[in-house]
């Protein structure tokens, strides 16, 4: 019977003195999971550190890496295709100008 009633108790999540007195294992105990315990050094914002990636948060080296592949995939295709857009405004080209 006393199992059961530390069974309901668990689940249900109701303090009990009597019952938590007699057995010490129901009570919970959080640990290092506090949000205090820091491994390792802090993060900075990537402007405090622009140097090291490895200093900075998570979110800033994430936005700065796509930033970063993003212009050297545009760089490319700007370079690969010659750096030409479309002519629509009905200017001729510059062979045709000079003759």
């Amino acid at each position: 019977m006393a199992s059961f009633a530390r069974r309901a108790m668990s689940i249900a999540q109701i303090p009990s003195r009597r019952i938590l007195a007699g057995a010490p294992s129901i009570a919970q105990h959080r640990g290092l999971a506090g949000a205090a315990d820091h491994h390792g050094p802090p993060k900075v914002n990537f402007w405090q550190e622009p140097m090291n990636p490895a200093q900075w948060k998570e979110e800033h080296f994430v936005l700065i890496s796509l930033s970063g592949w993003g212009l050297l995939f545009y760089g490319g295709y700007k370079f690969f295709t010659g750096g030409k857009g479309s002519n629509n405004k009905g200017e001729k080209p510059l062979e045709e100008a000079t003759q």
